[in-house]
């Protein structure tokens, strides 16, 4: 197993912000560096939107924030990835009562949706003028529990937290799964026959969403779904093409490719190459990818990474509302060079405020059976969905 580097297990910190606890209860090192880098990568697409407020001259520095913006959308689509083989393995490696895996999903998900949603709530009182909420009672009423029911995003509907879209599309999937494993026979099934069932799945969904549109980053899952069943029977690829995997996921959200077809054919690329990063990292935590993935400033930015996820986006607001009282919009183009390193800081205390007080004390308490699954014996683990 990979050491948990750079941290003392006993420190005051690592206590709080370190999940794993080593040997076979422990989860996938480098995955918790996956989640820091996609929740980094969202950060960069909501801070290249609020500071080009202030670049009011095209250059340079307009050209990278638009490209650091259309990259970072990637992020949401690897957190997807990694729901996906998370879930799926959770489903596949042992039957379950459906209330029983569908209220820990329930567990995982709402108190601290449902804290950032009050969050909302009260800014919605205090600044009208910025409130989502419709007029009228019972208008603002259907809107709201649009939101409790996670409906924002899979329907044409606003979120009232910008980010929670992706909330919607995690439910779909979670809801959609088991029934799919049930449907399919998939626990009678040989891991190759998934694995073909899977691919099948993903060509045909890509195609229907081509010719018909529609949420196609739904098939982002299916690419977690693949690497598990692929990740203990295949040959690990190694570091080198992990890394050339990451990079390809990058470029390819910089394709001039437009409509539905063209979003069918970049959700393909970002399926492969995110595919590809995720299982070079855990087959091979000891290579260069792996333990770069280890790294524990990154692992526990991802272990907080839901709570960011979710209100770093009001964090940046309350930035930006400062930094335009000191140089309004347009008139310090500097800043969006200069600003990403504090900025990034500032939206971590709010962030880890928010893990520390509600995520993990009401959603992620210790679960009394834990399920071990097979993955190679250099990352075993205990995978927590």
């Amino acid at each position: 197993m990979v050491a948990l580097s750079g941290a003392s297990g006993s420190s005051w910190w690592s206590q709080r912000f370190e999940l794993s606890r080593g040997g076979a209860a422990s989860s996938l090192l480098p995955m918790e560096g996956l989640r820091g880098l996609a929740v980094f990568l969202v950060f960069l697409v909501h801070y290249s939107t609020l500071v080009s407020l202030w670049l009011s001259t095209p250059g340079p520095l307009v050209v990278a924030l638009g490209a650091v913006h259309t990259i970072g959308n990637a992020g949401v689509d690897l957190f997807f990835v990694l729901s996906g083989y998370l879930i799926y393995g959770h489903l596949i490696s042992a039957r379950q009562p459906f209330g029983r895996y569908f209220s820990r999903r329930v567990q995982r998900i709402y108190p601290t949706f449902l804290a950032v949603l009050a969050i909302y709530l009260v800014l919605s009182w205090l600044r009208p003028g910025d409130s989502k909420l419709p007029a009228g009672t019972a208008a603002a009423t259907l809107y709201l529990v649009q939101n409790l029911l996670l409906l924002p995003g899979m329907l044409p509907i606003e979120p009232m937290i910008t980010v929670a879209w992706s909330l919607s599309y995690e439910m779909f999937y979670y809801l959609l799964m088991p029934g799919l494993i049930a449907f399919g026979g998939l626990h009678r099934r040989s891991a190759a026959w998934r694995v073909r069932f899977f691919i099948g799945l993903t060509l045909l969904a890509l195609a229907g969403f081509a010719l018909l549109g529609g949420p196609v980053r739904l098939v982002m899952f299916l690419a977690g779904v693949l690497l598990f069943d692929v990740l203990p029977r295949a040959r690990a690829p190694g570091s080198a093409i992990g890394w050339a995997m990451l990079l390809l996921s990058l470029l390819a959200m910089l394709l001039p490719l437009s409509g539905a077809v063209g979003q069918a054919l970049q959700t393909g690329l970002l399926c492969i190459g995110f595919f590809g990063l995720c299982f070079a990292c855990f087959a091979q935590p000891r290579q260069s990818i792996g333990l770069a993935f280890c790294w524990w400033p990154l692992r526990w930015l991802g272990n907080m990474s839901y709570s960011y996820y979710l209100v770093h986006g009001l964090s940046l607001k309350a930035l930006f509302l400062v930094v335009a009282k000191l140089w309004p919009p347009g008139t310090a183009p500097w800043l969006g060079g200069w600003l990403v390193v504090p900025a990034f800081a500032f939206t971590l205390l709010p962030s880890a405020l928010l893990f520390l007080l509600v995520e993990r004390p009401f959603s992620l308490r210790a679960k009394p059976a834990p399920v071990l699954l097979a993955v190679p014996a250099a990352s075993a683990g205990r995978l927590t969905p």
